[in-house]
């Protein structure tokens, strides 16, 4: 599966391994909790353990059903993570007895009137320690990251999102177009897959044109990209690198109300400033389609017959933050330490970065 990169920097080297020793996640919460409530709310650090495997521990332990366990966003297995948990109150006591497994460790208690619900989030703080990084590409990969901090990203989906072999969305777009109902979470997770597929394409089709714009006169883009010149005049004019089109569906950043984009000046300032980012299409039921040239470019990425599952919208490009790198001269290894927004995947901000996939190859048998 393909992807169009944002940068023109020459490719990046270094090892990346996704592990618990080298790769670490702090779920931020959306709003700070009210320390009083029926809800008790459970600062946890895991490691080597899924959330879902969480909530069944938790779950065990606590004589709880998991519906009644509250979580915010899913942390991979292969990382050492902190995230918050809501259960009723009630069982507090149970769970500060009953949880004595080394991969869980309660950080901070609080209380609260409301449990915590999916998506209930700002972002992630991301701490990855990369090897056998030069002084050279050290500084290379400094200068990379400053900019992408500054300028932001594509916001792909990571190679996470697809299976071992990259394509379960195939399978999920089989599911979608059969026109049954979904049965249970590994095919909402297959067709969510395949919803996941039709925005990178759309977006690297977005990226393309941006570069396009970018890299060529007026002219010899419209030539290639077989638009008027007056429209690539226009996306000319605009500093920024990702090209924004008439009909945008736009968002406030980094988060908000969601507009249609009607003319350039405002709305280009906007993301530059940080203040709004375009968005793509997650094809479904009652999705927010985009209009006029956008929803032109838009088109070819959606599906009418995926209406199995509620359609969205995601933001396309992102600013990562909080940017930080400590580097370790002897060992050759560099720790990088940023935010990302949630739903926003580290890997793709390496990704930019080293300019190939970070998905593990296979071992060989």
């Amino acid at each position: 599966m393909n992807k169009t990169y944002a940068y023109n920097h020459q490719p990046i080297p270094f090892d990346f391994a996704q592990t618990v020793e080298r790769f670490f996640v702090e779920e931020i919460p959306l709003f700070a909790f009210s320390n009083k409530g029926s809800y008790l709310i459970l600062k946890i650090k895991k490691s080597n353990m899924s959330t879902f495997k969480l909530i069944t521990v938790l779950a065990k332990a606590t004589d709880l059903q998991q519906r009644d366990i509250g979580y915010a966003g899913l942390k991979d297995k292969n990382a050492t993570t902190v995230q918050y948990i809501s259960i009723p109150k009630q069982a507090e006591k149970e769970v500060i007895k009953n949880l004595t497994t080394e991969k869980i460790e309660i950080l901070e208690k609080q209380y609260s009137k409301f449990p915590i619900k999916v998506g209930q989030l700002k972002g992630n703080n991301f701490s990855i320690i990369l090897k056998n990084v030069s002084p050279i590409q050290k500084e290379q990969i400094e200068k990379v990251a400053k900019k992408m901090s500054q300028e932001g990203i594509p916001n792909y989906y990571g190679y996470q999102r697809f299976g071992e072999d990259n394509k379960s969305y195939l399978q999920g777009k089989e599911i979608a177009h059969s026109g049954k109902k979904l049965k249970g979470a590994k095919e909402k997770l297959l067709v969510s897959a395949y919803q996941s597929y039709l925005f990178n394409q759309w977006l690297s089709h977005r990226v393309s044109i941006s570069k396009t714009i970018m890299k060529h006169d007026i002219s010899e883009a419209a030539k290639i990209l077989e638009y008027p010149i007056e429209l690539v005049k226009a996306l000319k004019q605009q500093t920024q690198f990702f090209k924004l089109f008439i009909g945008d569906a736009m968002q406030s950043y980094p988060y908000g109300k969601s507009f249609y984009l009607k003319e350039f000046e405002s709305s280009v300032k906007a993301f530059i400033t940080q203040n709004s980012s375009p968005t793509g299409l997650l094809v479904g039921m009652k999705a927010k389609k985009a209009m006029a040239d956008a929803r032109y470019l838009e088109e070819k990425f959606d599906d009418d017959e995926l209406y199995s599952l509620n359609g969205d919208r995601r933001y396309a490009w992102i600013f990562p933050k909080d940017l930080s790198l400590h580097y370790h001269t002897e060992k050759e290894e560099l720790r990088i330490n940023f935010y990302l927004p949630k739903g926003a995947y580290a890997t793709t901000f390496l990704e930019e970065i080293g300019k190939s996939s970070l998905k593990p190859k296979k071992l060989e048998r």
